[in-house]
């Protein structure tokens, strides 16, 4: 059962309303540049943050040059932003529907409010006695959730990257969003967890095979500090992420990131466009990879890689579309596609324009033509 069973956001940048979105455990959204796919991506983490951690909103808001540019088409078209969320039976045996409105306030900040819209047994469950009661209220549940969502960006990978610069070695909870302390989570794999940190260096060396192993220690000139160090096969030699092309450190990132151990992966994982810069059999392993992830977390991926979207189903991809100057999306019918899929692949039939998603002017509904 997905994390997240339904979604709705309205009035978010290119979103002017996306209502009762069902999610699967994989989720591939696919479309033009401009199309809305990573308001989308941008949506969930902003829904993340309003819910769990009102110090960060702030700077969410301010980062965003204020709450007007986060207003679809600004304030004087839209007055607030709405979420909704709906999980499914997995957690505590409950459907559970949440709701989180944002108002613009004077100084061009957001005021959040949040509530629980529903709680509801599932169908099976209905009229007995065993269900348990919920430890936690209802609002502390969903902070619980909604801290499991990540969205990644592995993007940086130049001189001045997060992922090669020094980190502390104790800044291991989790792998940070932009993979900041990539060399101190894979230290602590090492030490403690060390079949996931076998897959994920086997993995690393499927892509890349000139690479041996990392060499994780602390510095030994200061031994709360660590950087990513890595060996070359049949090489004494030792190197740093500097010496590492964009595609493989970004490959490295991501295998951390998917093959990490149940216990610490997020339970909801981000990614926008996680192929930029691999080579095509790199891309085939990361569908490999981001299929795995998806037994136990769920995921939702934007991509402009016909290549990557060849490894899925046409159940589990999102054609994003720009109508009436409002991203929509809508889920692929493999029934209403399996007689082109008897000859193309699904990146065949996005490249030949079949499955919408491709740079176009925009639509315009029946009630912009009057």
């Amino acid at each position: 059962m997905p994390a997240i069973r339904e979604i709705s956001i309205e009035g978010f940048r290119s979103i002017a309303a996306i209502k009762g979105l069902k999610l699967r455990p994989i989720n591939v959204l696919i479309g033009a540049n401009g199309s809305g796919k990573s308001n989308f991506l941008g949506a969930l983490d902003l829904f993340r943050i309003a819910a769990t951690t009102s110090y960060k909103m702030s700077d969410y808001v301010s980062r965003s040059g204020g709450a007007d540019r986060l207003l679809h088409f600004g304030s004087k078209q839209t007055s607030e932003i709405k979420f909704g969320v709906a999980f499914g039976e997995e957690f505590d045996h409950h459907f559970a529907d949440y709701s989180i409105e944002m108002h613009q306030t004077v100084d061009d900040r957001l005021f959040c409010s949040v509530t629980q819209t529903a709680a509801t047994l599932p169908p099976h469950l209905a009229g007995t006695e065993e269900v348990p009661p919920r430890a936690e209220p209802p609002i502390e549940f969903l902070r619980t959730q909604l801290d499991g969502w990540r969205l990644y960006h592995f993007y940086d990978t130049g001189p001045t990257s997060p992922m090669k610069k020094t980190a502390d070695v104790n800044d291991n909870r989790r792998l940070r969003t932009n993979g900041s302390n990539l060399a101190a989570f894979l230290f602590l794999l090492h030490e403690k967890h060390g079949s996931a940190y076998t897959r994920i260096r086997r993995t690393v060396r499927l892509a890349a095979p000139f690479f041996d192993d990392f060499a994780l220690k602390p510095s030994a000139l200061n031994e709360e500090k660590i950087l990513l160090e890595w060996r070359h096969r049949r090489s004494d030699a030792y190197f740093n992420a500097s010496s590492l092309s964009d595609g493989s450190l970004r490959f490295i990132a991501l295998s951390t990131l998917l093959l990490q151990p149940v216990s610490l992966r997020p339970s909801v994982i981000l990614l926008d466009e996680p192929e930029l810069g691999l080579h095509p059999y790199a891309i085939t392993l990361l569908a490999s990879l981001l299929k795995q992830a998806a037994v136990t977390s769920q995921v939702i991926v934007a991509t402009q890689s016909p290549l990557l979207l060849d490894h899925f189903e046409p159940e589990d991809v999102l054609v994003a579309d720009r109508v009436n100057r409002a991203t929509t999306l809508r889920r692929l019918d493999g029934e209403k596609l399996s007689v082109w899929l008897e000859d193309y692949s699904l990146g065949q039939l996005w490249e030949k324009n079949e499955l919408g998603g491709r740079p176009t002017p925009e639509s315009i509904g029946p009630e912009s033509a009057r």
